[in-house]
């Protein structure tokens, strides 16, 4: 069986590699360090190492046992291109991936550089057959980066030089306000939009999320609004629960058109 999520916009997680370190102001109050930090120590726990970064080869076939077709996102509780993680050790990852060829995979790090780097030197555009040497992107693998605000939206540039047929941002926490040029929704095919949650977190305006939806209703990206976070749209402190995630009205849950999810209610929107 595969590991439930709870977050809204995948259904299971897989964890081939643990722990990270912040690069950027959206790590600030990471939930996967406050998760994982609680069990240092402990003798024998998953996370006795706590947050430190940590491979986990026994992990690395496990989509291969789970026959059920699902969303799988990569390394929730760490980042797959960190920089002291191998080459090789990514490799087999991409291995586990191709081979579970009835999952859909999200890949999502703050890290595209070294996406792209990596990514264009093995892979060439999605579909049958091989090119230059290079193998073709598996098209049910899905690419995507962070970014928390317009500083950090140089970010974008480096993931449309991965070669998947499925771009994704995630814009949470979102921080900021941010503006996308025409490229950069041209050679995206999913947004994610989401305030912070936890200890700390800091409110999101709601003007803010309005016009990155408004930026996808006119250029047809599909939209999916996460959660206000620990802020409703007033500004006013609760649990993410009670805050919600109903945006004007909606609950924004549009997906792209290969996801064979039926979880959720918003529509999918033809890309390409």
């Amino acid at each position: 069986m595969a590991f439930e999520s709870a977050i809204e916009w995948t259904e299971s997680t897989w964890n081939p590699v643990t722990g990270c370190t912040k690069i950027s102001p959206g790590c600030k109050f990471c939930y996967a360090e406050t998760f994982a930090e609680r069990w240092r120590g402990i003798p024998g726990h998953p996370y006795e190492q706590g947050f430190d970064l940590k491979l986990w080869p026994a992990r690395v076939r496990l989509p291969l046992t789970w026959k059920e077709p699902r969303i799988i996102l990569v390394n929730s509780m760490s980042d797959l291109f960190h920089e002291d993680v191998p080459d090789d050790f990514i490799e087999q990852v991409f291995e586990t991936m191709a081979a579970a060829h009835w999952h859909q995979f999200q890949l999502l790090t703050k890290r595209p550089e070294r996406f792209a780097d990596w990514s264009r030197s093995r892979y060439s555009q999605p579909g049958p057959g091989a090119n230059g040497g290079r193998r073709r992107w598996p098209g049910h693998v899905w690419a995507g980066t962070s970014v928390e605000s317009q500083d950090y939206a140089w970010r974008i540039d480096h993931l449309l030089q991965v070669p998947a047929d499925i771009r994704f941002l995630s814009l949470e926490p979102l921080l900021g306000p941010i503006t996308l040029r025409g490229l950069w929704l041209e050679g995206i095919q999913w947004m994610i939009v989401g305030g912070e949650s936890g200890h700390g977190a800091r409110p999101m305006n709601p003007e803010w999320a309005r016009d990155l939806r408004d930026q996808c209703v006119s250029a047809r990206v599909p939209f999916f609004f996460k959660q206000w976070g620990a802020h409703d749209q007033c500004g006013r402190r609760m649990s993410k629960k009670a805050a919600g995630r109903v945006l004007d009205g909606k609950t924004w849950e549009q997906m792209p058109t290969n996801s064979h999810s039926t979880r959720y209610s918003g529509a999918a929107i033809p890309v390409g």
